[in-house]
């Protein structure tokens, strides 16, 4: 025997199991090692050893009864393709062994009531809570009163129909468009009647918005059926012909895009807003993008008092949520002040295999949710062919999320009546469950045949309802077919842009910067400052007072408070940012006798916009995500994630690849997030130099992105402001400086920030055109190492050209600069990243296109390289050398 004994939910036969055991117990070699563990792991859970015999027999019922609310859900009948349902059981004697007095007190009426509860038809997960009194609230509630609370006849009626209309509309799928990748529902439907109740349920309870964040798997039904998403477009997703409107630009395939339901009316009269956001195949990858969504609504409804109006809900599937790491990630910011939302809901779609990947494959735990055993969750594990028990335990679901404000999980045990997307053949590597499935009867059969038996079903009725639908179903596809109506969908996919290079005027008057100096430098009474903190705040001050030159840290404090002032709030994340990695933000105070924190830039005036600050856990996958989502919402305000080191961005390269990059080409769906990237080669090793600049360059496209390496405070300064000013949201990626923080040449003087705005390219003021023979075009740091050695060797026929913003690249203006200089004989493009890094290979073929066929153009730089930089400090240094020779030619 190969593998797990039992497969998830899958229950031994009593007599196999009976006879293992004893051999167990005689220590048979024979016997599969896994056998061994699973037994052992048995006597473990039950909590009893010979000792137990001198107990009393109160305690021994204690410690059968712990047993049931403990382990029950082991025992559970949550699967819906048991091999064998009828023949399996797990016997309770067994499992209890070797307490003594078992069988007297497994025939005792509360043994039985709750065993009954317990290991019936839902696995109900609750006893490693880290919220003891939810522990006991969700214990006496399932003991007390969740039984007692059965649907109503109108509520099985409802469900009744969400099945009907779930599974009409799969099969009508399936008939219609053949072959086609829809990664049907069936064998899990019950999803619809659980969220369309839940939905109703919120709705009574004050609830005004629902978020959804979900992967394929019967994404199209949830569109279609909950969030009323109309059916002719669904169907033209399916045409050959479908071209996407010009909002969506490139497009995507139907089972990622998003959808929001704007005022769905519940059966009660009741008004709710749902949104679906759209998701990649990176299919966990939303979880974060959904959590920093709904934060961001919730402060825009009014903060923590909106944290039960607005709820996210996320559906799994069972191979995703124990695989990828996002979700930990994702959890892990589920209770943390900066990114709570006040709970989630989850529902898993299991349907025991990962495309083609059996359970025993997919994990080493022993459920797909145990990640929130982790966290304390409560766990409920219910089975898709019961739907009165899966739609309570939603409700149920609901009430510990609005009560205990924590994430919930429901396991929804069912199946895939198909192949993982309908094209492939299943059978090919599962044929002996494939066999099974296709011998059972559907969900909605089976619930119209017991409604049938309990008298509360109208067949002519539901009859009526069904071939309703069927026939709307048939009429819009028939329309959608037409050839005027295929004509009609078919747009220019794309819409010309807003110019990037419009000037926006950025700059803010003395005595606003001398004021708001002023406020964010005050220090509260009685508060008691680092002594080195104490300088820096004091001399910011001073700077600003006295038309001193300006740093890169207080240019940005500027920044920030001149926004706040306007109304502007502004939200800032990431590892060790409020302080800052490299000690020049403090943006943070912290009294050193009572380790009290200040926030002076929360603090500037009555009614100004919020500021908030918040150094995230370890991760830049979901805490990106989560700013991402948060930015998509919250447009007019300034919303940034910084990276610790500017290739800490490796980690979050799915959020930047599959939203930041390309949601807007995808779906629409705009942003106007901002990254800080720490990035320059100062001898740091591979690991801390380089923010990928390259990468960035290589997503570039349709106006996507705006891909900054600026040099100085002002510039900093006037980018900030300028990304809140534009009449357009576009992701703003801004490679920041490490040295050059306290660099003495790296200052700005006070009127550069009273006037004027970002400038996409700086021309050299230092030099003459007439005399320039060689002009030399760079970004970043690197400009101020050049500019040292031209001052030192004195050179006069040598000038620079600063390229600010990369992407979008101002051709007009770097064709007017360059052709300034009328004598150039060369052109050369200098970096200090390798040759197959930084921006040379996206600069060559604009460069190429510009420059005369007379004038020469060369790259001057580190050679190619397999890693960013060198971990030799010496090394780095010759290669640094080495660049300034070839630029100088000395």
């Amino acid at each position: 025997m190969d593998g797990h004994p039992i497969v998830e939910g899958e229950l031994a036969n009593i007599e196999l199991l009976e006879n293992l055991y004893q051999d167990y117990q005689k220590k048979y070699d024979s016997l599969d090692p896994s056998w061994h563990r699973y037994f052992q792991e048995l006597e473990t859970a039950s909590s009893f050893t010979t000792t137990n015999k001198q107990s009393s027999s109160s305690n021994h019922v204690d410690h059968v009864i712990d047993v049931l609310r403990r382990d029950g859900h082991l025992i559970s009948s949550v699967n819906p393709i048991s091999l064998n349902p009828s023949s399996f059981t797990f016997s309770l004697t067994e499992y209890l062994k070797p307490c003594v007095d078992t069988q007297a007190i497994i025939q005792t009426s509360k043994f039985e009531y709750l065993r009954k509860i317990y290991c019936d038809r839902i696995g109900f997960e609750y006893k490693h809570l880290n919220d003891k009194k939810m522990e006991v609230w969700i214990q006496d509630f399932i003991e007390q009163q969740f039984f007692k609370q059965t649907l109503t006849k109108e509520q099985k009626q409802h469900v009744l129909a969400c099945l009907s209309r779930s599974e009409l509309f799969e099969t009508f799928l399936h008939t219609k468009y053949i072959g086609q990748k829809r990664f049907s529902l069936e064998g899990a439907e019950t999803l619809i009647p659980m969220l369309d109740l839940l939905i109703e349920a919120g709705a009574e309870q004050g609830v005004q918005e629902f978020l959804v964040g979900m992967a394929h798997r019967g994404r199209l039904n949830v569109l279609a059926n909950i969030l009323n998403k109309s059916l002719d477009t669904i169907f033209s997703e399916f045409g050959e012909e479908y071209i996407p409107t010009s909002l969506e630009g490139m497009g995507d395939v139907k089972y990622h895009k998003g959808y929001t339901g704007e005022k769905i009316k519940t059966r009660l009269g009741k008004s709710i807003k749902i949104s679906l956001s759209p998701n990649p195949s990176h299919l966990e990858s939303v979880n974060a993008v959904v959590e920093g969504k709904t934060r961001a609504k919730q402060f825009l409804a009014g903060g923590e008092k909106a944290r039960k109006k607005i709820i996210p809900i996320l559906i799994h599937g069972d191979a995703a949520v124990s695989g990828q790491g996002v979700v930990y990630e994702t959890l892990q910011l589920s209770q943390l002040k900066g990114y709570e939302t006040g709970g989630t809901i989850h529902f898993v779609i299991n349907n025991q295999i990962g495309f083609t990947t059996i359970p025993r494959d997919l994990r080493s735990t022993r459920y797909c949710t145990d990640i929130a055993r982790a966290f304390g969750l409560p766990i409920f594990h219910v089975n898709a062919e019961d739907p009165d028990s899966c739609v309570q335990v939603t409700l149920l679901a609901l009430e510990i999320r609005q009560r205990f404000h924590c994430d919930v999980f429901i396991d929804l045990n069912g199946y895939r009546k198909y192949g993982h997307n309908e094209g492939d053949e299943p059978a090919y590597t599962q044929p002996l469950e494939c066999r099974l499935i296709k011998g059972k009867q559907s969900i909605r059969k089976m619930y119209y045949d017991q409604l049938l038996v309990q008298g509360i079903l109208d067949p002519q009725m539901m009859d009526q309802l069904e071939a309703a639908y069927k026939a709307g179903l048939r009429e819009v596809h028939e329309k959608i077919n037409q050839p005027q109506a295929i004509s009609s969908v078919v747009k220019q996919p794309f819409s010309i842009p807003q110019s990037f290079f419009q000037s926006v005027e950025t700059g803010v008057n003395l005595e606003k910067l001398i004021s708001l100096a002023e406020r964010f430098s005050q220090i509260p009474q009685g508060f008691t400052l680092h002594p080195k903190v104490d300088y820096l705040v004091k001399e910011r001050l001073r700077q600003v007072k006295e038309n001193k030159l300006i740093d890169w840290g207080l240019a940005e404090h500027l920044a920030y408070a001149s926004l706040l002032e306007e109304g502007v709030s502004i939200r800032i994340s990431g590892q060790d940012c409020c302080r800052g990695t490299f000690s020049h933000r403090h943006a943070i105070w912290v009294d050193q006798h009572t380790e009290k924190d200040y926030y002076p830039l929360a603090h500037l005036k009555q009614g100004q916009g919020k500021f908030e600050i918040v150094n995230s856990p370890l991760s830049e996958m979901a805490v990106l995500g989560f700013e991402y989502g948060y930015s998509v919402v919250c447009v007019k305000g300034l919303n940034v994630w910084e990276a610790q080191f500017g290739d800490f961005n490796n980690g979050a390269q799915i959020i930047i690849d599959q939203f930041i990059a390309s949601a807007e080409q995808k779906w629409g769906q705009k942003s106007g997030l901002i990254l800080f990237l720490p990035h320059g080669l100062e001898g740091q090793g591979p690991e801390h130099s380089s923010g990928r600049l390259e990468r960035f360059l290589t997503l570039a496209g349709h106006d996507n992105l705006q891909i900054v390496n600026t040099t100085t405070p002002a510039q900093f300064f006037h980018l900030l402001r300028r990304q809140v000013k534009h009449q357009f949201e576009k992701p703003l990626i801004v490679f920041t400086p490490k040295g050059l923080l306290r660099y003495p040449k790296c200052v700005s003087a006070l009127h550069e920030f009273t006037q004027g705005t970002f400038r996409e390219i700086i021309d050299d003021v230092f030099a003459n055109p007439s005399e320039i023979k060689r002009l030399v075009l760079c970004s970043g740091r690197i400009y101020y190492d050049l500019l040292a050695e031209r001052e030192k060797l004195n050179q006069k026929e040598i000038g620079f050209i600063r390229i600010e913003q990369l992407y979008p690249l101002h051709m007009e203006e770097l064709k007017k600069l360059i052709f300034q200089y009328p004598h150039i004989q060369e052109v050369v493009w200098a970096q200090e990243e390798p040759q197959n890094m930084g921006a040379w290979s996206f600069m060559f073929p604009y460069l190429n296109e510009l420059i005369s066929s007379s004038i020469q153009l060369s790259y001057v730089g580190r050679e190619r390289s397999a890693t960013p930089a060198t971990g030799s400090y010496c090394l780095h240094n010759q290669e640094h050398a080495n660049i300034l020779k070839q630029v100088f030619k000395t």
